[in-house]
Parts: C-alpha cells; structure tokens; sequence
C-alpha cells in the first residue's frame, strides 16, 4: 500500500536522514520536566496579569483565572494522554498530525510557533526593564541587553539539553521560593475591601463593585487570566528527551499544572489584597509594589524585584527550549525547510535554535512593545490549544482501540471543556488587542500559504510525526478491508 501524497518523502533524501536530526534521548526525567513546565509560565506570577484588573476588575479577573485554569487543566489531561500515545518531539503538532491530518498538524504548529517565537522576545525587553530598575551594572533597557539574553542563554541551550534543563531547574526554583516569601510578606497586610476598589464603570451592563467594567470584563479579562498558565502545555515537546515517556511525561504535566494552580491563587490574592486592585492594575512590577505602600523600596520588596528577574529569565530560557523543539519537529517532518532540524554534535538543533532567536532579537530590538508582541503570542496559543482539544476528541473516537498508558479523566467531556474555553479565549484576544490579533492572523495567512503552495507537496515520510500518520492510514484501510 503507498502512502497519501501528501506524506511521501521527496525523491534523493540521504539513508541518514534523520540520524542527522537526532536528539539526545534519556536526558530528563520527570522532576527536570515539571521544573521546565513551571518555569515556562513563572514570569506570569510576577507581571502581566495585572493588566486584567484594568479590564475585569477583581471579580472580573477572578472569573477569568478560574475558567482560564479550567481550561488549561482539561487541555493537560487530554495533552498527558496523548503524549502517553504520541511521545515525539512535535507536541502539539504531533497530536493534530495524527488527528486532524496535515493541514491540522500545520495549523496546530504554526500556532505553537507563534507563541514560543513571539513570547521570549517580549520577556526579553520585560529582563531589560528589571535590569534598568534594579540599576545593575549601569545597563539601561535595550538591545544590547536583548542581545545579551538570547546569546547567552542559547548559547547554554548549544551546549546540552541536560545541562540547559538542570539550569532552567535552579533558576525556576528561586522564583518559585521568592512567590512564597512574597505571599507570607503580603499576607499580614491583607485588606478584602482593598480587592474591589477599582471605580465602577456604572454604564457597563452588570457593573458592580467586584465587576466594575460589567460582565464583559469577564470576557476581555481571560487573556490575562491565561498568564498564570500560558506555556506549561509545551510540556510534551520535550518527548524524545525524557526517559519513559509514556509514563514520565503525564507525570510531569500534572505535577506542573498543580504547582502553577497554587502559585496563581495565591500570588493574585495576596499581591490585589495588599495593596488594593486599583493601586497594581498598571504597575509593570505589581508584586514589588504591593510590598512598598509608600513607593520607599524594602528588603523583601527588593528579594522579590531580583526574584522577578529570576522568573523572567527562567521563562525566557525555557520558552527558547520549547520553540526550537516545535521548529525542529516542524522541520524534520518537512512542513518548514529541512534544515532547520539538523542537529549538532551534542544533539542540539543548532539553526532551530538561531533562527527563532535572531527573529526574537529583531522583533525586540525593532519595536520594543512587549506587550504587543505577547498579545500576539495569546493569539496563537489560544489557536492551538482549541486544535489540540479538538485532537484528542477525534482520536477518541476515530480509534478508541489506540493503547493509551494514562487516560484523562473524564474523556472527551474533559477536552471538550478546554476545546469551548479555548474557542472563547481566542475571541477574547480581540476585545483585548485587535491590531495585535490581525497582525497574528497576518502571519497565519503566509505560513499557510508557503504549505498549500510548497511545503505539504515534500514532505518526509520518515519522520516519525508522518510515520505514525502512515501507520494509522494502513491499519485503517485494512481494517475495511
């Protein structure tokens, strides 16, 4: 039987094929994997989410957080249960490819590209606010600095996987006991009434104290809502370099789901009850300033400004990771040019980790609007995480007989759920930011255009993406038979 069209691998490919495309397998276990889940996400805890106070208020916000943490947690159980099935360095795209077919696998990794493209070049002008307000070295917020993050921290990545995890581990581990001292910190200046003292927008329908721009500030709150999580399902990219995937990997993606929940209720409580919701919505450093009521900087509020800083880099460094695996994926399986995914001697795909960071840096260098650029990033991770919910109900039912060594609880209920609020999420990124989600929906448009017109004609049957496709394809035509 010959495989579709759209999977043969073009004529003239050397017998080494994907030896040159080789990670290197083994190099993480569970605990090094939730550490990179956290810290794919960590730098929300300390920036961002704020902004939603301006758009919700704090029962706005609150809503949005929860349905935002509904979503993410559903959308992890089916992504646990279909890296059990799939464990290959596509993630997302892998489990669309399967599913949905190619232009699903494009359109899903597309979408995760954007985010892990996009995001690191924001909290790459995020460091280099910190750098220049914590007066270090002298530096001042710029490209040098931007050009300083992305070679150093790459340059850690060319070097190993093991040893780029273990670092990213460390530094997570900082941030995340920094969040606590803030916490206990803030906690003996909780106020509740401070949480609901943003003015009432009273010609909002259903304005009120706690939703003082109405019921839909709940809607244009789930962006930010989402910050508290956004990453962690990047999770699954790390499959072919995790020893026992099957098993490790849904481990660590709940694991890392757990922690961030508990980071989030109580970063947001403790930091909007400090200080009060209307003193933080704008602050750029909101947990610093819920920790100096009168603008005069302490001990602790300047441990959690360089904690902050620990965040940021932690999220930026694994969120390097997390993009260079989805173009090295993309890449092999022949979607974007092949040799992107070629890989180093030690097992690094050096290009699909220049690449993304040289775009990274122009972005950064060129505009300097980093929260544009991580609307965009919402934009296209919201489009990915309703294709991969839709992902695992296909493969639900199109074969229920697949061996699954964890399951989600709940089945397709569960992804549903995620699939609905993703849906919701996505329409959410225009209420918040229009120009940015046109400009995403832009860049959509050329990359499916390079696919339609090139790309889904050579693509390489060998990869294991397309070889699990081909596979699936056989046994179903022989089922009909």
């Amino acid at each position: 039987m010959s495989l579709p069209s759209a999977s043969r691998e073009p004529a003239g490919e050397p017998d080494d094929y994907l030896e040159r495309r080789k990670l290197r397998r083994g190099s993480a276990g569970w605990l090094l994997l939730t550490g990179l889940g956290v810290a794919y996400v960590v730098s929300g805890d300390y920036s961002g989410w704020n902004f939603g106070l301006a758009e919700g208020g704090f029962g706005g916000l609150a809503i949005a957080m929860v349905l935002m943490g509904v979503m993410y947690t559903c959308m992890v159980f089916a992504l646990a249960e279909l890296s059990s099935v799939l464990p290959t360095a596509g993630g997302g795209y892998g489990f669309a490819r399967r599913a949905l077919g190619p232009w699903g696998g494009f359109l899903t990794g597309t979408a995760i590209l954007i985010e892990y493209v996009l995001a690191p070049a924001a909290i790459s002008i995020f460091i280099g606010d910190y750098v220049e307000s914590l007066g270090l070295f002298g530096l001042e917020s710029g490209w040098p600095v931007y050009l300083a993050c992305f070679i150093i921290f790459i340059g850690i990545h060319l070097w190993g996987v093991g040893e780029a995890l273990r670092f990213s581990f460390v530094v997570t581990g900082v941030a995340v006991a920094a969040l606590v001292v803030f916490a206990l910190a803030a906690l003996p200046e909780f106020d509740a009434s401070s949480l609901d003292d943003i003015p009432v927008d009273s010609s909002a329908l259903g304005a009120s104290s706690w939703l003082p721009m109405g019921l839909l500030g709940i809607w244009a709150a789930f962006p930010f809502g989402m910050w508290f999580f956004l990453g962690v399902e990047g999770v699954p990219l790390a499959a072919e370099e995790t020893r026992e995937p099957a098993r490790t990997l849904p481990r660590a993606i709940r694991w890392s789901m757990g922690i961030l929940v508990v980071l989030a209720l109580m970063t947001f409580f403790t930091a909007a009850g400090a200080r009060g919701s209307n003193a933080i919505q704008d602050a750029g450093n909101p947990l610093v300033e819920a920790l100096q009521p009168d603008g005069e900087a302490t001990v602790l509020s300047r441990i959690v400004n360089y904690a902050g800083l620990a965040g940021l880099i932690a999220s930026f460094f694994s969120l390097i990771y997390a993009g260079s695996r989805q173009l090295f994926a993309l890449s092999r399986a022949g979607y974007l040019p092949r040799f992107l995914s070629l890989t180093s001697s030690r097992r690094a795909p050096y290009l699909g980790l220049v690449v993304p960071g040289a775009i990274g840096f122009a972005l950064a260098a060129s505009t300097g609007n980093g929260a544009r650029m991580l609307n965009i990033a919402v934009f296209g991770a919201t489009i990915s995480y309703a294709l991969m919910s839709l992902s695992h109900i296909v493969l639900r039912r199109r074969e229920p007989e697949l061996p699954r060594p964890y399951r989600t609880p709940g089945g397709v209920l569960t992804s549903s759920v995620a699939l609905v609020l993703a849906c919701a999420a996505l329409v959410a990124t225009f209420l918040v930011d229009v120009t940015a989600a046109f400009i995403a929906l832009a860049v959509y448009i050329v990359a499916l255009a390079y696919f339609g017109l090139y790309s889904r004609k050579h693509l390489v049957a060998k990869a294991p993406e397309e070889e699990f496709a081909a596979l699936a394809a056989a046994e179903a035509e022989l089922a009909r038979d």
